[in-house]
């Protein structure tokens, strides 16, 4: 998190909702032009007028990063520790990562799928020689990388596997977090993320984190496709496992014929010190899901 608040008087008008249903447009409007520049209250009370209230942010309003550091409207410097949930592992306004935005940019917007570009195949030559993949699917976003791999070990499960069609259920672990979508909430054990969003999707089914009986249990139905798992929780309150579970993940999955999906999107690419955190104890999941660093918080 970041490593300093803002003023109380500023925090007081957070839990007060930033008392924004009584704000007019016009008193917003004039506390800018008295004000000049936008000031942390004025960006606060704008986006509780304007945007909608899924989520809470720290009362900090942010205007620039350098590195480590960021800067709120105000000039107060900040320690950056959370990188933006692991985004921005490479600290913000990373030089190569802006001068290969730029360049691109300037040179080619977007070429869809309809077409080859020169760039897309040495991306995936790249990426699969460095982690020793076979194949890589780019997606837009950690949440369409996630609802890919539930479909990929689900077309696996009816055309290696031999699950009956449309039988295949896919295990997740209590605490998880991947996304909003209707089939990452359908996963979740966190009410404010699924309640009021139902019907859910079907064939999901939850176990304890960290806990390997209770996944050999699971396991025994020949109907799993796959165990999907974050090797750190993040959501969960950076929940770390017990050295050797996810060596007995590996272990397990093999012996049971079931795909091991490591949903490494905030742990990957050395935000634990490995390139992946399934790395310190030198297992090798069936499918990696990448995320956030992958793009230095730039693209898309």
């Amino acid at each position: 998190m970041l490593s300093k608040l803002a003023h109380p008087q500023r925090l007081t008008v957070l839990r007060r909702g930033l008392r924004t249903s009584a704000s007019s447009a016009t008193s917003v409007a004039t506390k800018k032009t008295v004000q000049g520049p936008p000031s942390s209250d004025y960006i606060f009370e704008r986006e509780a007028k304007y945007g909608a209230h899924n989520y809470h942010p720290l009362p900090v309003a942010l205007e620039k990063g350098k590195g480590v550091y960021l800067w709120d409207v105000e000039g107060k410097k900040y320690f950056d520790f959370l990188s933006s949930y692991s985004a921005v592992n490479q600290g913000h306004c990373h030089p190569k990562i802006t001068a290969a935005l730029k360049s691109q940019c300037e040179k080619l917007t977007l070429t869809s799928r309809a077409f080859y570009n020169d760039v897309l195949g040495e991306y995936e030559e790249y990426i699969t020689k460095m982690f020793k993949y076979n194949k890589v699917l780019p997606m837009n976003t950690g949440v369409e990388a996630g609802e890919t791999a539930c479909k990929l070990a689900r077309k696996w499960a009816y055309a290696v596997k031999g699950i009956p069609k449309y039988k295949a259920k896919i295990i997740f672990a209590a605490g998880n977090f991947w996304g909003r979508t209707l089939s990452a909430i359908s996963s979740s054990t966190d009410p404010s993320s699924y309640d009021g969003f139902g019907p859910f999707m079907p064939g999901f089914e939850i176990i304890p984190y960290n806990d390997l009986p209770a996944l050999e249990r699971a396991l025994q139905d020949p109907d799993v496709a796959a165990f999907m798992v974050e090797p750190i929780q993040g959501e969960a309150g950076v929940i770390v496992p017990e050295k050797g579970y996810l060596t007995g993940v590996r272990e397990l999955c093999t012996k049971h014929n079931v795909l091991f999906i490591a949903d490494e999107i905030q742990t990957g690419l050395a935000r634990t010190g490995e390139m992946l955190a399934v790395d310190h104890e030198n297992v090798r999941p069936d499918l990696v899901l990448l995320g956030k660093a992958l793009s230095g918080g730039v693209y898309p």
